[in-house]
């Protein structure tokens, strides 16, 4: 009595591991925009409700964009990929010339009815591509001039656009994503200490040769010069969490979002989920990413190919360093960026490409067979 194990190319069922997790996170997303957003919607657009109904819209629309993408097999996107970089590099520049500021910074392109930020696009198309040229390029990817050269020439324009909007966190997240998959695909740790030593040189040029960029590093490390803005909303992300201790003050009893709280729904929503959740609730947000990463990185190990393997690492780690800065900027254990929540903060961008995203890596998980229904096994009458 026994049956065969599946073949490895036959995709298999969809991986809850995955699936469930993001799921819970969009959904409760919904309150927690909702209530985090609330006061300021009934001040600014008469309804308390406005961001509400937006953001469950962007919720539904990244379900079903979810679904859809996973469906998908992912190795057609090999074809698309150096297309869909050199657009996102288009909608950068884009912005740069046309696009409009936002608290002293161009990070949105307007087309009539459409509104995004192509840095979101972005940095998938960046993922998306250096999985194609790592993947191509496997039996030389320890070569300088073959495989490292063309994914610095196609990540350092990217970055460089990006950060001149001007947007240095998702600049220097973008880099960071891109070393890791550099490390997936097993370049030389001589090659990945260089990169990192003229990045960290660069980076560093770059943080302090702006006075706003210097006083945000030094509100992170306590300085009287520091940008008393961010103090202060570090401050008040600060006094959330505490008022929040285990158990949270209840959904919709936050104190903190009602004028204490810069950007109470976008950037900093973390700490609202602290305050009207406690602990408890943190930790069940950071239980469903620790939940998702730890799966992606098992798709990785054991995706049929190497574009499978690095690319579902690339996005893993995406969600992951997105997820984590966000945590980390919140309870003061980073500098001030500007870094969303993923699933979680307001807006469309994050959330649409990253649920394209997340049914990409859903899709690799299907075809490496990393979830599969135990089938039943019939037993054989003998004869």
């Amino acid at each position: 009595m026994s049956t065969a194990p599946p073949s490895p190319n036959e995709p298999g069922h969809i991986d809850w591991f995955i699936l469930l997790p993001i799921a819970a996170l969009l959904m409760f997303s919904v309150a927690f925009v909702y209530s985090a957003s609330s006061s300021f919607a009934a001040v600014k657009f008469g309804s308390s409700e406005e961001l509400f109904w937006s953001h469950g819209v962007k919720v539904i629309i990244g379900l079903f964009l979810l679904i859809v993408f996973a469906k998908l097999d992912y190795r057609m996107w090999q074809s698309m990929s150096a297309t869909m970089l050199l657009v996102a590099i288009g909608f950068l520049v884009l912005v740069l010339l046309t696009g409009a500021e936002v608290k002293g910074a161009s990070r949105w392109v307007h087309l009539g009815f459409l509104n995004f930020q192509p840095s979101e696009l972005a940095k998938y198309a960046l993922v998306l591509h250096v999985a194609v040229l790592l993947s191509s390029r496997k039996t030389q990817v320890r070569d300088w001039r073959q495989a490292v050269g063309p994914v610095l020439a196609w990540t350092l324009p990217v970055s460089g656009l990006i950060a001149l909007q001007p947007n240095m966190s998702t600049a220097t997240v973008i880099f960071m994503i891109v070393l890791s998959m550099l490390f997936l695909a097993d370049v030389r740790p001589l090659h990945l200490i260089s990169i990192v030593a003229a990045g960290s040189v660069v980076g560093g040029l770059y943080a302090v040769s702006a006075e706003y960029r210097l006083r945000r590093l030094l509100a992170f490390f306590g300085s009287n010069d520091a940008d008393q803005a961010v103090v202060y909303q570090l401050d008040q992300a600060l006094i959330a969490f505490g008022n929040g201790g285990i158990t949270g003050v209840g959904p919709g009893q936050s104190r903190q979002r009602d004028w204490f709280l810069p950007e109470s729904y976008g950037d900093f929503i973390f700490s609202i989920v602290g305050e009207e959740y406690g602990f408890i609730g943190v930790a069940l947000l950071v239980g469903c990413f620790v939940v998702v990463v730890w799966r992606g990185y098992g798709v990785a190990r054991k995706a049929p190919d190497a574009f499978g393997r690095i690319l579902a690492g690339g996005i893993t780690t995406t969600l992951a360093l997105y997820a984590f800065v966000n945590a980390g900027v919140t309870c003061g254990l980073l500098p001030t960026t500007g870094l969303p929540m993923p699933f979680i903060s307001y807006g469309g961008s994050s959330m649409l490409f990253s649920t394209m995203a997340v049914g990409v890596l859903l899709n690799i998980s299907s075809h490496a067979g990393v979830y599969r229904r135990r089938k039943r096994v019939v037993p054989v009458a003998e004869s």
